[in-house]
């Protein structure tokens, strides 16, 4: 049987598929692609303007005074252009701190996925187990009412008790499917390996608090993203201050003069002069989203703090009920049920009291499994620097409301 450790199905491969084939990582890199983009076309220089022109048609019954034409062109002024790209490279380097992010969140959420769907499998197991064990009590139920020791009524319990197993089992093989098509989703395309081989349990180092918490301030591609912003806007404030510095038109013209039948040339320059608006309320505009990005960076170091505690503290709570079920409850368990099984057999204990001590069995095998994923999900979380949902959208580097939210860079 193929399994995830050995066959085409294992947990790299199907990050390595998840890498050409989850839709949102493609929209990340797009992302980048479009900053770029915005960076070669804001530093691009404008298009000169050619154009025909004729003066004084008609004096003398000539043709025109003048008959020629122009090219005229803007030259931009105070390093306007290598700002305007070197903003949206600032963003296109935000925008691969996005993409980043997004890794993250599509590896760690099949990291989680893959033990999810472990755990999903263990439950089917010992629901199958479980199943088994209520028609074994159906059969010593058949034998105890063939010799007068159970009446029609518990021989009719019992089978209703199968009954509902099998329906358990049943729903637990119908969520086992469901979170394997969750896997399928994260990956992006179907894997052929019915059924994933590993251990929802390993002897792993304990995660400390500040160190993890370090690590978060030090590497979470969130806060790179953040002060790549600030920088963006930091060039944003320079661009938009030296915008009123009036750029130069230049024209130049030639023709011919039909009056005095002689070639002639004429040339103009021109500049606007920022006398009422030199940009003032843009200037302002770009210094608010600068002062507002400034905050965001702290916000998002306070965001990841409380996001680290929360997943911490379900980390914690989940190793110590993983370590009090492996190493108490469930060796506990075990004792009394062949202790009860044993008392059975020598005619000291009614088989009711058996089954009891079977079903706690089982139901402390299941809460363990729970309390294992819910540990290696929080682990996962931590220790992937909280990022790890594998199919939100990408969001674009430029937050609502900002003065690059428009549709012609500059």
């Amino acid at each position: 049987e193929k399994t995830l450790q050995e066959g085409p199905g294992s947990l790299q491969q199907l990050k390595a598929l998840a890498q050409e084939h989850n839709p949102t990582l493609r929209q990340a890199w797009a992302h980048v692609d479009a900053e770029q983009a915005k960076s070669l076309q804001a530093g691009l220089y404008p298009n000169p303007i050619g154009g025909y022109r004729g003066g004084q048609i008609g004096v003398k019954d000539t043709i025109g005074e003048f008959q020629g034409g122009f090219v005229q062109q803007e030259i931009i002024t105070a390093g306007k252009l290598d700002l305007s790209r070197e903003k949206y490279l600032a963003r296109a380097s935000a925008s691969e701190y996005q993409a980043l992010v997004q890794e993250y969140r599509v590896m760690n959420a099949i990291d989680i996925q893959f033990y999810r769907l472990l755990g999903f499998q263990e439950r089917v197991d010992i629901q199958r187990e479980l199943l088994e064990s209520w028609k074994d009590h159906v059969l010593t139920m058949q034998e105890m009412f063939n010799v007068g020791q159970a009446n029609e009524a518990d021989l009719r319990r019992a089978t209703i008790q199968c009954q509902r197993q099998q329906l358990t089992l049943q729903m637990r093989e119908n969520e086992l499917q469901l979170e394997r098509e969750r896997l399928i989703t994260l990956v992006g395309i179907a894997f052929p390996v019915e059924r994933l081989s590993g251990s929802l349990y390993e002897d792993l180092p304990l995660l400390d608090f500040e160190r993890a918490l370090q690590r978060v301030l030090t590497e979470s591609p969130e806060l790179g993203l953040a002060r790549a912003n600030v920088r963006a806007d930091q060039i944003t404030v320079q661009r938009e201050k030296v915008e009123p510095i009036p750029n130069i038109t230049v024209q130049g013209s030639a023709g011919r003069n039909y009056v005095e039948t002689q070639t002639v040339y004429g040339v103009q320059a021109f500049i606007e002069i920022p006398i009422f608006d030199r940009n003032q309320g843009t200037i302002q505009q770009a210094q608010a989203d600068l002062r507002r990005q400034v905050a965001q960076v702290r916000l998002t170091e306070l965001r990841l703090r409380r996001s680290l505690a929360e997943h911490f503290q379900r980390y914690l709570t989940a190793l110590q009920h993983v370590q009090i079920y492996r190493n108490s409850i469930l060796l506990e368990a075990e004792e009394r049920y062949k202790i009860q099984l044993q008392s059975y057999e020598a005619d000291r204990e009614t088989w009711p009291a058996v089954l009891a001590a079977q079903q706690d069995l089982f139901k402390l095998r299941l809460e363990y499994i729970d309390q294992l994923m819910a540990w290696r999900m929080a682990r996962v979380a931590v220790e992937g620097l909280l990022l790890i949902d594998g199919l939100q959208s990408p969001k674009d580097v430029t937050p609502p409301g900002h003065i690059d939210a428009n549709p012609k860079p500059r």
